[in-house]
């Protein structure tokens, strides 16, 4: 068994402080880390202090065993769009394509609590939902970066930022991944002090808490494994500059190289040329925009840097073994089986 820990400040004697209460709305295909990462610090904190500070349930659409991306199953332990009670905050996970979620029901218990004050936040790919649920109109709000461009294209009235997480009012919105540890600690401060927060994350082995401004993804040194500064100048510039791609000597002066140097560098650090690399990602990028966006083929080779919809469909297919039309309609299949 797992000794208990001291008593902290908090378990002495005195008026017992108010119990939040917390609902996991799970959407099917959520992220099973994304939604962990949530709940456990509240159950850490139950625990650290010896008393219950918060409890929570799960909702699902349909009233069914919510499955996770990895197939694991949740079973709901309150009924789905029932009156909610004095619920202190709606959490909606999701994960896998959001985009393609429509359930109308969805959509109107959540305006439902936005319309009683409830405070409501999205995490992961729930961003997604409250956003086509008219909840994030006018709002400071965050999203995984992997859903950063159908996000930007579906709802331009939103304030997206690329931070772990965001609070706006009564809304919240978390990246998702380990983001939601950093969250739920920064909501354990607000409501119980640095010391229960720092003991959570130090239970949980979390070392380094963040701010809800840090980056999400991980820096190119890390992400690629290169260390020549020169070259990751260019490689930044790169993943800036989609839509309008920059020649080769253009990245050659931003690195401040020749083209010969930035071509040996890259061939020797990432195993391709400069043109391939540059490809690819923007390849990958119109792979995103195809999946979880309604944008048609011309416009995602124009929006990733290609002259016309046959040049782009020519460059997908060698890369992808698949037309843009192709892939679409397989992802499609993927993330709504029905």
């Amino acid at each position: 068994m797992v000794p208990r820990p001291q008593a902290l400040p908090s378990e002495l004697p005195g008026a017992a402080p108010p119990v939040e209460s917390v609902g996991f709305l799970l959407i099917p295909g959520f992220a099973l880390m994304s939604y962990a990462a949530a709940v456990e610090p509240l159950r850490a904190a139950n625990v650290l202090a010896g008393k219950t500070l918060y409890k929570w349930w799960n909702a699902a659409p349909a009233d069914k065993p919510a499955l996770a991306s990895n197939g694991a199953a949740v079973l709901p332990d309150f009924k789905f769009g029932a009156d909610v009670g004095s619920l202190d905050l709606m959490l909606v996970c999701a994960g896998g394509n959001p985009a393609t979620f429509n359930d109308r029901r969805t959509f109107s218990w959540l305006k439902k609590l936005a319309a009683r004050g409830i405070n409501i936040g999205g995490i992961s790919g729930g961003p997604f939902i409250l956003a086509k649920a008219g909840l994030l109109s006018g709002r400071r709000c965050t999203v995984h970066w992997e859903h950063l461009p159908a996000f930007q294209e579906a709802f331009p009235d939103v304030k997206l930022t690329r931070s772990l997480f965001e609070f706006d009012g009564n809304r919240a919105t978390c990246s998702g991944g380990v983001a939601g540890l950093d969250m739920m600690v920064a909501l354990i401060t607000r409501d119980h002090g640095h010391e229960l927060a720092a003991a959570v994350s130090d239970w949980l082995l979390h070392t380094h808490v963040r701010e809800g401004a840090g980056p999400q993804r991980m820096d190119l040194r890390f992400r690629l494994g290169v260390s020549d500064a020169k070259l990751l100048k260019a490689l930044r510039a790169m993943e800036t500059h989609i839509e309008t791609p920059l020649s080769r000597d253009r990245l050659a002066t931003l690195a401040g190289v020749s083209l010969r140097q930035l071509e040996r560098s890259f061939n020797s650090e990432l195993g391709r040329g400069v043109h391939e690399h540059y490809l690819a990602v923007r390849l990958a990028r119109s792979r995103q925009l195809l999946r979880e966006t309604s944008l048609s083929i011309l416009e995602v080779a124009l929006a990733t840097g290609f002259a016309s919809a046959s040049q782009f469909s020519r460059a997908f297919r060698r890369s992808f073994g698949a037309t843009p039309r192709d892939a679409r309609e397989r992802d499609r299949r993927v993330t709504d089986p029905s």
